[in-house]
């Protein structure tokens, strides 16, 4: 039950993160709010760290270096996808690749869910897919000013950045919680070089706007609690249903699109979301 519980507390923190993304990245390249956020959170990171204790071994340098890097490529792509695209859309679909890889991983790697918790498993993937559709109503609706259209290139970006971020996942499984915080620390310091190289070579590399560094350091903050909330949801529970629940937050930032920017939610989000609901107690029940 712990563990469901943090991945929830996981959810929220992944939703309004990329909330709060989605509104950064577009006033600035998504590049520049990262370059910031990444190191914001490595040096919260380092301060909290010592704090939880643990031993870094070098198993454990590696699995959060590898996290690092695919969560630094995903991120760069996801803030890319929703820049572009319409954010109650972008971020379920990348959420339907985030839970199913992991729990096929989960299934090959030998765990076996009960029966009531292989039916929540199925629940949610349906509850994402149905999160994830876009409305008539609010197809290439301007918000802000900004044409909200899902393009082919958008498709690519939230394709990869799903495939990315559920590798993420599956690296910080491997982690467990006997090195504490500490790869944590790696994975934010190896997600830095990943996103400050890809800046260096796109020219990107600038400080942005005073406004969106307030908005980078509660991407960072935010960033760091999920994730640290991951790592230890995954050390007490399956990878294939702690990545599911964790998945679900599109919840998340789909309300408050919905609230902030006026995005319109249809029947079928809106019952997607009462199936998430009801997935979240099946797996908690099992």
């Amino acid at each position: 039950m712990t563990a469901i519980l943090l991945a929830l507390v996981a959810a929220v923190g992944y939703g309004v993160s990329d909330f709060v993304g989605g509104l950064a990245s577009r006033r600035v390249a998504a590049l520049r709010v990262v370059i910031v956020s990444y190191p914001i959170s490595l040096l919260i990171a380092l301060a909290v760290a010592p704090l939880f204790g643990g031993t870094l071994t070098s198993s454990t340098a590696l699995w959060g270096a590898a996290s690092g890097i695919a969560g630094g490529i995903a991120v760069w792509w996801f803030y890319l996808a929703l820049a572009d695209g319409p954010m109650s859309v972008v971020s379920p679909l990348t959420a339907v690749l985030v839970a199913g890889i992991p729990v096929l991983v989960g299934l090959l790697i030998g765990e076996r869910p009960g029966a009531l918790a292989l039916a929540g498993v199925a629940l949610a993937l349906v509850a994402v897919v149905l999160v994830s559709r876009e409305t008539p109503e609010s197809a290439g609706e301007a918000v802000d000013g900004h044409p909200a259209r899902f393009t082919p290139a958008v498709a690519w970006l939230t394709v990869g950045s799903g495939i990315a971020f559920a590798l993420a996942f599956v690296f910080l499984h491997q982690i467990g919680d006997e090195s504490g915080l500490w790869p944590l620390v790696v994975s934010r310091a190896t997600a830095t070089v990943v996103v400050w190289a890809v800046a260096v070579g796109s020219r990107q590399f600038t400080r942005p706007p005073r406004d969106v560094v307030r908005l980078a350091v509660g991407i960072a903050l935010l960033d760091l609690v999920a994730n640290g909330a991951m790592l230890y949801a995954f050390a007490g529970a399956m990878l294939s249903l702690v990545s599911v629940i964790g998945s679900l937050y599109p919840a998340a930032t789909v309300l408050l699109a919905m609230t902030m920017l006026g995005e319109r939610i249809g029947r079928l989000q809106q019952v997607g979301m009462v199936l998430a609901l009801a997935a979240v107690a099946m797996i908690a029940a099992a």
